[in-house]
């Protein structure tokens, strides 16, 4: 019976493994290493930024009227932001009237005085600056807060963004001329070289319109890459696509060509209403594949080239009514964590000073609330907080490589309390570490008990019988992100959350694509890989409890 006990003791332990932590500093300036954006010593930092609009027709970031600079900076780093996509337009750094114009009289411009007497309050030592140097003062804030910066040309003329036909779209428009945007954005890179928290440029915001085209796109973006190297090399330089940066499909057949290296990364926009109301009018496994197989042939492929891949732009309508946003996001939130990809919230904002012509105007797109003194939705906060840190990546080796069972819905992971007990949905810096065989087990890394179907409604289990069709998990439906299985009496099921978050089996949903109206959210879980490592400070605990429990009811079975 010992010798039992301790071969019992051996296949229960998993690895020692600690709690991962982002670090609050960043040993800067960035560079990549392959698809991963790396600091000076050679570990991953992951860009999880909010974008905070400065580039309406006020060229002042929103907000400042309704809180003081320093709170809002705070406010972003203590929400677990670690980046800010803050934007400009062209014309503040190509336009010295527009530039030396001060804050107070751009309001008074634009008959805005309520917000003027806000400004007067909140931060009155930006009320009388010039417009660049409270755009500067924004960027220092933020850099005291340890906040960093990715400086976006957004626009050229002042104004909300963006349509085909607003003379801001491509090179060769109205408001584009692309010599006065080289000299833009050498200012630009020139005035913030030794702002150490400005730590890349993003050249220009949604190229669009009738004008794209491919070879300007390789002429113009190529060279304003390299004025903006030459002026900063520090910093990195982000490039977006065609199509409201949604295409960056043309790449795979002709690179960038640069003199410089390391420093250059390429970026995407993702909406729900970048498909229309498809999530809402269609089958959303059925929509979620064929938008990420869209997505990735269009921009995804940059990962397997070895470029990093910054989404600066998703986001949903905060009130949690909007079905087209939510179904986005939950098969979004799979292919982030998939990918584990660098990204930018839109947006900071809870209201601003003026947007097409309507005076504090409602954003609620926004994380603040229109008054800016509250979160909008709290909720949808703690669901991206699960991809503000990095599941792997250089530096990001305290676990041998694992699976994670990621469930984009809630934007948490599957763990356990203990082996007796129901498996639990929580954080996934708690997350079980998964072994996924090319037999579909699902295995306790280091342990031989896999993940198990048991009946209908019931919590999946536990257990050390891993050849039954029980024991098999197979991604399934067009999302890929249903994971099915087997009872014995052959009943098809698939993992789905109850009302506590107890990981259970109930049979597929969604699975017919003619079925628009379901939502097969709750089932949604993705394998993702992992190197992030944790702490488990019940390890001996819980293997002495399982122990004990297996030995007494082992020596139960004999008669003395």
């Amino acid at each position: 019976m010992v010798k039992f006990l301790c071969f019992l003791f051996c296949f229960l332990s998993p690895l020692f493994i600690i709690f991962f932590t982002g670090a609050l500093t960043v040993a800067q300036p960035l560079s990549t290493d392959s698809r991963w954006i790396v600091d000076e010593s050679g570990h991953r930092v992951k860009l999880a930024c909010v974008n905070w609009p400065s580039h309406l027709e006020v060229v002042v970031a929103e907000g400042l009227s309704k809180q003081p600079v320093d709170a809002i900076s705070e406010e972003i780093r203590n929400t677990g932001f670690n980046c800010v996509r803050l934007t400009w337009p062209l014309f503040l750094f190509t336009n010295d009237t527009l530039a030396s114009l001060s804050v107070r009289q751009s309001f008074k411009n634009l008959g805005l005085f309520e917000s003027i007497a806000g400004l007067q309050k909140n931060n009155p030592s930006i009320v009388d600056l010039s417009l660049i140097n409270a755009y500067q003062a924004v960027v220092a804030s933020l850099g005291k807060n340890n906040v960093m910066i990715i400086l976006d040309n957004h626009i050229s003329k002042p104004g909300w963004c963006c349509s085909n036909s607003d003379g801001n779209g491509f090179f060769g428009d109205q408001y584009f001329n692309p010599d006065l945007w080289i000299k833009g954005l050498i200012k630009v890179a020139t005035t913030f070289n030794g702002t150490k928290n400005v730590v890349a440029m993003s050249l220009r915001n949604e190229l669009r319109g009738p004008r794209q085209n491919v070879n300007d796109w390789y002429r113009y973006m190529q060279k304003g890459a390299e004025v903006v190297h030459a002026a900063n090399p520090d910093i990195l330089v982000i490039l977006s696509g065609l199509k409201y940066d949604r295409d960056l499909s043309f790449l795979q057949n002709q690179p960038v060509t640069l003199s410089f290296s390391n420093k250059l990364v390429f970026e995407l926009h993702w909406y729900g209403f970048s498909d229309g109301q498809a999530w809402a009018s269609g089958n959303p496994n059925q929509v979620c594949g064929q938008v990420v197989s869209d997505t990735m042939r269009k921009a995804g492929f940059l990962l397997d080239q070895g470029y990093p891949l910054f989404l600066s732009e998703f986001g949903l309508d905060m009130r949690g009514t909007n079905v087209n946003d939510n179904r986005y996001f939950n098969c979004f939130m799979g292919w982030a964590a998939e990918l584990d990809v660098d990204w930018a919230l839109w947006a900071l904002t809870g209201s601003y000073y003026l947007r097409e012509g309507v005076v504090g105007l409602d954003e609620v797109y926004g994380v603040y609330n229109w008054n800016w003194c509250e979160i909008r939705n709290q909720t949808t906060l703690q669901k991206i907080s699960a991809l503000q840190y990095p599941f792997r990546g250089p530096g990001y080796s305290g676990a041998q490589p694992h699976k994670l069972l990621f469930h984009p819905t809630t934007g948490l992971c599957v763990k356990r309390m203990s082996l007796l007990e129901p498996l639990v949905l929580g954080p996934c810096s708690e997350a079980e570490a998964w072994t996924y065989t090319p037999q579909q087990t699902l295995t306790i890394k280091g342990t031989y008990f896999c993940l198990q179907a048991d009946k209908l409604g019931k919590p999946a289990k536990l257990g050390i019988i891993c050849s039954s069709t029980s024991s098999k998990w197979e991604a399934i439906s067009d999302s890929k992100m249903h994971l099915s299985s087997k009872l014995g009496d052959g009943t098809n099921v698939c993992l789905d959350i109850d009302s506590d978050n107890n990981v259970v089996t109930n049979r597929c949903k969604c699975l017919d694509n003619k079925n628009n109206n379901c939502d097969p959210a709750s089932q949604w879980f993705k394998i993702i890989d992992s190197t992030r490592s944790r702490a488990d400070k019940k390890l001996f605990q819980e293997i002495s409890s399982v122990v004990n429990v297996i030995a007494k009811n082992f020596l139960a079975s004999f008669s003395f």
